[in-house]
């Protein structure tokens, strides 16, 4: 069984629900780094970011994702401040960097693009045999990533106004040099000389600047999927992995017997990822396999029966079909937002229905949602 690993990234906010720059403050009180959840700096002040253990099951992975926001949460409180899994602030923000060498580069060679970008997103990493199965993978799993895009959208509003988006944070990133989709690579030899050739027109500062949105990890033996939101409920971020490993694993197959990619596009791909960002769940999407237009509702049926049969030899198969339900009624992070700000459209009951999601759940306890079929 592969591993799977996640990072998310979480806004941290003060009682009024704006941006709090405490990160130095908290990470200050850290624990030393044991067996379970770590916490680390990121960016920007008004951030933190948990990375869980490497696990196999998904129930120990959901343990890990809520004990890793209550560590967030536990530092950030005492500073008057809470650790919350919103893709980017509703309410109006100016980010303080994080002072870091590197990040001090960047803050003065890329302007507005590193001093005002303050969004959160969700990196899942999942073993590979070889570097050589991790790019046949990437090249096999590059037209479901928007579905996945869509299922996490997670940042209706910015700035105190809602922005007509499901994922915001998607356009935010995007402003980024190398942020987006790719083409089938073919080879290891092909995605090492698309890295080089990226980085030798030294318009990014490193191979650590290449924000695409699935990527082999340069630090450990994991490829890296990068283009979800952060998820407002952590029950989806555990949908959203075992997704991710079922994917992987599904392309794996297909490229020990012989099945090629589909041969869409990047130029496609990102029309399909702007349309997921424009629209979540509740909109259309191009379908994953042929590119068609589509509704979002069909190209996550697909997703599903796409990855059926691993999710079942797994046994996430039940626990991901409520988790879609759940999703597809709801419209996920971006749909329960706007549900709270509808309310009294009040920007800081936003925030603080959201403080509530992010540590409300600590099993996956929906039974009642429908399966998606």
């Amino acid at each position: 069984m592969r591993t799977v690993g996640v990072e998310e990234e979480l806004l941290l906010v003060d009682a009024r629900g704006f941006a709090a720059p405490v990160a130095p403050l908290a990470l200050a009180d850290a624990p030393p780094e044991g067996d379970g959840p770590a916490v680390s700096a990121e960016i920007q002040q008004e951030m933190l970011e948990t990375q869980t253990p490497p696990q196999t099951s998904m129930t120990t992975l959901l343990a890990d994702i809520v004990a890793g926001r209550e560590l967030a949460d536990r530092l950030a409180l005492r500073h008057g401040a809470r650790a919350v899994a919103l893709a980017m602030s509703p309410r109006r923000l100016r980010p303080h960097a994080t002072p870091d060498p590197r990040y001090d580069r960047m803050m003065e060679r890329y302007g507005l693009t590193a001093r005002g970008t303050l969004v959160c997103g969700c990196h899942v990493h999942v073993g590979i045999a070889s570097r050589e199965e991790g790019v046949a993978v990437l090249d096999r799993i590059r037209t479901w990533l928007p579905v996945l895009l869509a299922l996490t959208a997670n940042s209706p509003f910015a700035g105190g106004v809602d922005t007509g988006h499901a994922s915001y944070r998607f356009v935010v990133w995007h402003q980024w040099q190398s942020a987006g989709p790719t083409d089938v690579f073919g080879s290891v030899e092909a995605y090492d000389l698309f890295e080089r050739i990226l980085v030798d027109t030294g318009v990014i500062l490193d191979k650590g600047m290449l924000y695409l949105d699935a990527r082999l990890s340069h630090k450990q033996p994991t490829i890296e999927i990068r283009v979800a939101d952060v998820c407002l409920d952590a029950r989806d971020t555990v949908v959203l992995a075992a997704l991710v490993r079922a994917l992987v694993e599904t392309g794996a197959q297909q490229w020990r017997a012989g099945v090629p990619p589909v041969p869409l596009p990047s130029a496609a791909l990102r029309l399909a990822e702007w349309q997921a960002a424009l629209t979540g769940t509740t909109g259309g999407l191009p379908h994953p396999e042929s590119g068609v237009a589509g509704t979002a509702a069909d190209a996550v049926t697909a997703l599903l029966a796409h990855t059926a049969p691993e999710l079942e030899r797994a046994g996430d198969l039940a626990m991901v079909r409520r988790g879609l339900a759940r999703i597809l009624r709801t419209g996920g992070g971006a749909g329960r937002q706007r549900a709270a700000f509808a309310r009294r459209g009040r920007m800081r009951d936003v925030v603080e229905a959201a403080v509530a999601a992010t540590h409300e759940q600590s099993e996956d306890d929906d039974g009642d949602d429908a399966d998606v079929a």
